[in-house]
């Protein structure tokens, strides 16, 4: 297999890093090595800073109009690009390439062009006299050079989750991509160049002590990142040191709560397309199945039946294929880890194992019998498995889904107007669905609460967590 040799995008090019460290990449779906990455340094990161710095003056002075226009560019070369996006992604992830334009490309383009709109759409309050012969007016301005950090699960989804609103309201960015798939958030970067300028967005390569570098810089007013619980506890209490801004979107544990007058066909259809999509790694993933006891045996039976027809994994050009493989060899340990050490109290309905000797696959996986202390109904898993409780009256059921320390996103499942209105209040989730689980739209916020983190991607408000607020008061009477 030929290999490919990354390198960083600094200040509007590609650049060797100031290391001879590199990292091997391995594709998921078949365990060869089919690239490498530079593991960088101190150095690098410096020089990324710097470009993010010089190039700040000139974009946070561009118009909202302009920036506008520039994302719309963005925006539009990505679109005449999309089949390239699309093979680079999913030779890094494994995910089925046949979906990846529909399912995640058009995606991040109108989350480009939503952005481009808020550019424009500034929100602030009237100028008044609110002391005598005093005139106050608010400014919301860029806050400066941003650090982010971006996930595996999503690679140019997340990026362009934190690089959109950053640039739209005028920062300048350096940002890290997981060190296992980094490609296209490089073309990203190649894109971004030849539209803004030198030094707008730099993308820096390397583990976890090249994003912890990243964090930790002193250029940086804010932090972003998107991953674990433990990471984002660690972005926390290093930005603590000086006082960065820090927005943190991180695990879930999404219950799909379930009652006896829901449509079972139609919660199935959500819930197993929810819970296994991207091979169940994704933070609002529905993980956690909270049915009336009425109906539990009905809808376990329905969730067997429809994951084994419509569940499928396999390689990225296989056909008919729902979701590829776990990210890596140590997410498939992970995975099978948790199914290894469930409880006696738990019956494995179907699943359970890895498929193939060769690529990170685990077949879709549902188990039953589940008590709320256990650790696979506490602890994010981060795979393909679907836990299933059963529950007798309301609070029960809101204790449940509540019972845990992840605040993401969740589902209820009713016919019941005033039911669905009481769970959509009393749900502790940043995010909460009724009949129906996971859609996501550009205009609406994503980001959680509790042990989740705290920030919103998408919608005005993921924009408005990119700026600063400045009162100005002008003396005149």
């Amino acid at each position: 297999m030929a290999t490919t040799t990354l390198r960083n995008h600094i200040a509007g090019e590609y650049r060797e890093a100031l290391t001879d460290e590199r990292l091997d990449l391995i594709d998921p779906a078949t365990e060869g090595v089919y690239g490498s990455i530079p593991l960088s340094g101190v150095a690098d990161i410096d020089a990324a800073y710097a470009a993010a710095g010089a190039a700040f003056p000139a974009w946070r002075d561009a118009t909202p109009g302009d920036r506008q226009l520039v994302l719309f560019r963005i925006a539009d070369a990505m679109t005449a690009r999309a089949e390239e996006f699309a093979d680079l992604e999913s030779q890094d992830t494994g995910k089925p390439r046949a979906t990846l334009v529909a399912d995640e490309i058009e995606q991040s383009i109108d989350q480009l062009r939503f952005f481009a709109g808020a550019a424009r759409s500034l929100e602030g309050r009237a100028a008044g006299e609110y002391l005598a012969g005093h005139t106050s007016y608010v400014r919301r301005e860029p806050i400066g050079v941003i650090g982010q950090v971006t996930p595996w699960n999503y690679p140019l989804n997340m990026a362009v989750w934190k690089i959109a609103p950053a640039l739209a309201a005028g920062n300048t960015v350096v940002l890290k991509p997981a060190e296992s798939t980094p490609q296209s958030t490089l073309l990203l970067a190649e894109i971004v160049a030849e539209h803004t300028p030198a030094g707008t967005l730099n993308v820096v390569l390397g583990g976890r002590e090249t994003g912890a570098a990243l964090v930790a810089h002193p250029s940086a007013q804010m932090v972003a990142i998107t991953g674990s619980v433990r990471a984002g506890m660690a972005v926390a209490e290093s930005a603590a040191s000086d006082l960065k801004r820090v927005h943190l979107e991180l695990g879930g544990k999404a219950p799909a709560v379930v009652f006896d007058d829901a449509s079972i066909d139609k919660a199935v259809d959500a819930i197993v397309s929810g819970a296994f999509f991207n091979a169940g790694q994704d933070c609002t993933a529905a993980t956690r199945v909270i049915v009336h006891a009425s109906v539990h045996d009905e809808l376990v039976r329905a969730l067997v039946a429809r994951t084994q027809t419509h569940a499928r994994t396999g390689g990225p050009r296989e056909e008919g294929v729902f979701y590829g493989p776990l990210s890596s060899a140590a997410q498939l340990a992970q995975v099978q880890g948790f199914v290894d050490r469930l409880p006696g109290h738990a019956k494995v309905e179907t699943g359970g194992t890895r498929v193939g000797e060769q690529g990170y696959f685990f077949a879709p996986t549902i188990v039953s019998g589940m008590r709320q202390e256990d650790e696979a109904v506490q602890d994010e898993i981060f795979g393909p498995v679907l836990t299933v409780q059963s529950f007798s009256d309301d609070d029960e059921a809101l204790g449940m889904a509540n019972g845990v320390r992840y605040a993401l996103a969740a589902s209820v499942f009713t016919r019941d107007h005033n039911r669905a209105m009481r769970f959509t209040r009393d749900l502790d989730f940043g995010c909460v669905w009724v009949n129906t689980h996971i859609p996501f739209v550009s205009d609406m916020p994503h980001g959680g609460f509790k042990y989740s983190g705290y920030g919103k991607d998408l919608s005005q408000y993921g924009f408005d967590d990119y700026t600063r607020i400045k009162h100005v008061m002008s003396a005149w009477g």
